[in-house]
């Protein structure tokens, strides 16, 4: 071969050499990450895992989950008063989609899942109040920063940004909310329980929030999740789950309550 023809190849190779020494992402390393999905149930009072089967161990973005603590800050500090009150009307500045063009009260925020409302909470809170409640709750990795330089913490850090909780921390939660041990108040407890939409599952009367989100920087990684965490009561028995589904895959429906609809089918499977 003529050193000529030599020339691409010897330059291709250079070019390697340079992104691998830089730290440019090879081609390898840019295919999507892999699936993930996660149920855990557990037993309410003494923390028992009752079953589980799937990766969960690992954090990802609670997206609409986080409405739970957000309901026991926002009854511990004053923002929220009872199941109808405050009701807020809809804002045009709030940008929301058209179905959350309402007035919305607690109830109705848990039950459609408005993120509008969730962010006048916690405007409402300010961001040390804010980052304070979520700090001593211990919840996930407790980083309400938001995305790196858009100063969006307090708006949107529970969101598929620096906010991240396991499966197992989400059951360690709601076991602590369910039992009462929460750092607030014992109304926050109260009426958080209240306000948590309600479901059947066979004999089984569930309690519980969905969630759902793109996953990654921009959901770069072209996956999304479907959360639905919460507890579940039979014959004077509680028990507290979470299922998680982080995949590729679409549906006719947002994940988190195509996670939920799945989870309500198996229940009585699961758990006898």
């Amino acid at each position: 071969m003529r050193n000529v023809d030599r020339l691409p190849f010897i330059l291709a190779g250079v070019l390697f050499l340079l992104a691998w020494l830089l730290g440019f992402p090879m081609r390898a390393q840019s295919a999507p990450l892999g699936d993930v999905q996660c149920t855990l149930i557990a037993d309410a009072q003494s923390g028992k895992t009752l079953y589980q089967n799937g990766v969960c161990d690992q954090r990802f973005s609670p997206a609409s989950t986080f409405k739970v603590p957000l309901s026991l800050i926002g009854y511990d500090a004053g923002i929220l008063s009872d199941e109808h009150t405050p009701s807020w009307d809809y804002k045009p500045e709030f940008k929301a989609v058209k179905r959350d063009h309402k007035t919305v009260d607690p109830t109705i925020w848990e039950r459609d899942s408005v993120l509008w409302y969730s962010r006048e909470i916690t405007r409402r809170l300010g961001p040390e109040s804010f980052a304070g409640y979520v700090s001593k709750f211990g919840y996930g990795n407790a980083d309400v920063s938001g995305d790196p330089g858009k100063n969006d913490g307090l708006t949107h850090s529970w969101v598929n940004s620096s906010l991240k909780i396991t499966p197992v921390e989400q059951v360690d939660f709601l076991r602590k909310l369910l039992a009462g041990k929460m750092p607030v108040s014992a109304k926050a407890h109260d009426m958080t329980k209240a306000v948590i939409p309600s479901f059947k599952a066979g004999d089984w009367t569930v309690q519980g929030k969905t969630g759902s989100t793109r996953v990654g920087e921009g959901g770069k990684d072209r996956r999304s999740l479907g959360w639905f965490v919460g507890w579940a009561q039979k014959d004077g028995r509680q028990i507290v789950f979470a299922r998680l589904v982080v995949d590729t895959k679409r549906s006719d429906m947002p994940k988190g309550l195509a996670t939920r609809a799945a989870f309500l089918k198996d229940l009585p499977m699961l758990i006898k």
